[in-house]
């Protein structure tokens, strides 16, 4: 069984913790990784990266970015809970830490959640997937291993996240770890302990759904793993690892945050009534707790969503800190894999309100407009980048590296002599992009413009 001393530590990846010290005093180690992930460039760009809107009209609806602050506020809350309880269960737990690490902890984690995440949402993952299916990437992938061609045609943005934050391209230092993250917040981050290749057998395993780290991290995460103590069993021919425990409250802090608040996004963009939110945030709350002589004072519809919005929520957290705490032992144990949300008495309802979000939200007009675009945009600039790197043939298409930045080549500015890392590097430099980048990219290189844009 995994040991809540050890998931815990504070040591760094790529650096002593000495080394941050200097802010001892003012900071936890869990908020020094917090601050190092909102200062990064690659979380910047997430404000003009898609949430459910691309490229939306209306200022109420979220963008990445502020989903991801709001996911970490989430988180911050949820972590602190589940961190009183936990300490009140296991008081010898002082000794190292506080409670209040957990909060921070998780909130850093839940900050960076969607740091990898390409152009267009998920719909950019399966364009980019598309492309190295597609035959003219064959020349291409043909002689990579079988993990690193389903790195590519399997595109992750949950690999990309771990990569951005644990890589440290040549070009900008000779240092290695990326962000430099503690070891726990990064094991925080990976909700899925698992390679791109073999699919495992067994799927009722939440773990197991996706996997969060590229064939060229594999190192990566098994150092962070060994040190952390996160234990291991077998699934088929995989060997992997459990879920670190505290990945359960960032998956639950996301849940709560996008089947509730998707849900407000799609009333202000008038795909949602009213009626509708009002009775589905009314089926979340504890009733005996709520104040309806308050509510009733309420004047505008907004104000009132508003208020039914926190109220869930916050019901929400409580809810998911209790069924934590309720099985941290058979997490610990590797037994218990399955989504918190799952197991309060709010998941009927959770599930109804994502039924409708897909019907009305994810599946409107407006969104699958763009979400096609997005189809055509990312293959077509893999393409002609992919190109540029791999061949010497075209004159032109050589030329076009110089669009490329130069952390995606080499320290010379000429491509790796490593396919599967050329390759990679490409795809993550496309990746990286935000929606407004990738299509004015693709209409400067292709004179073809979008709608709405």
């Amino acid at each position: 069984m995994m040991e809540w001393k050890k998931l815990l530590s504070p040591e760094r990846l790529g650096q002593k913790r000495s080394m941050t010290n200097d802010s001892v005093h003012y900071r936890s180690d869990f908020q020094v990784d917090y601050d190092r992930i909102i200062f990064s460039s690659s979380f910047r760009k997430l404000q003009n990266k898609t949430q459910v809107f691309p490229f939306p009209k209306s200022d109420f609806v979220r963008n990445r970015l502020t989903h991801s602050l709001e996911t970490a506020s989430v988180g911050r809350t949820l972590g602190n809970m589940a961190g009183q309880l936990l300490f009140k269960k296991y008081p010898q737990l002082n000794d190292s830490c506080q409670p209040s690490d957990l909060g921070a902890l998780t909130s850093a984690a839940c900050l960076a959640h969607d740091i990898g995440n390409p152009p267009f949402g998920h719909a950019g993952e399966d364009a980019i997937s598309s492309y190295f299916k597609s035959k003219a990437a064959m020349p291409y992938i043909a002689g990579l291993n079988v993990v690193q061609k389903a790195d590519l045609q399997n595109f992750e943005g949950n690999a990309a996240g771990f990569r951005i934050m644990t890589h440290t391209a040549p070009y900008h230092s000779n240092l290695e770890g990326g962000l430099g993250l503690s070891f726990a917040t990064y094991a925080s981050f990976i909700k899925y302990p698992r390679p791109s290749y073999p699919f495992p057998d067994i799927h009722d395993r939440v773990s197991l759904k996706k996997y969060n780290f590229f064939w060229s991290e594999i190192p990566v995460y098994d150092k962070i793993s060994a040190e952390l103590g996160i234990t291991q069993y077998k699934t088929g021919e995989l060997q992997v690892n459990h879920r670190f425990p505290l990945a359960f409250l960032v998956e639950a802090a996301d849940d709560i945050c996008y089947s509730i608040i998707d849900f407000e996004d799609g009333y202000h963009v008038h795909l949602i009534s009213f009626e509708e939110i009002e009775s589905a945030y009314f089926e979340i709350l504890n009733r005996e707790q709520f104040d309806l002589g308050r509510y009733n004072q309420l004047n505008s519809r907004e104000t009132k969503i508003a208020y039914l919005r926190s109220k869930a929520i916050n019901e929400m957290v409580q809810q998911t800190a209790k069924v934590f705490i309720e099985k941290e032992e058979d997490i610990r144990a590797g037994i218990f894999d399955t989504a918190l949300i799952e197991k309060t008495p709010q998941i009927h309802t959770l599930k109804q309100i994502k039924k409708t979000s897909f019907e009305k939200i994810y599946n409107s007009e407006t969104v699958l407009k763009i979400e096609s675009a997005g189809r055509k945009v990312l293959p077509g600039l893999l393409e002609i980048f992919v190109q540029s790197v791999m061949s010497d043939e075209d004159k032109f298409l050589a030329k076009l590296r110089k669009l490329i930045p130069q952390e995606y080549l080499d320290i010379n500015h000429q491509p790796f002599e490593e396919r599967y890392t050329n390759l990679l590097n490409i795809a993550m430099f496309v990746s990286g992009m935000t929606d407004q980048q990738a299509v004015r990219m693709y209409r400067d290189l292709f004179g073809i413009s979008l709608a709405d844009y």
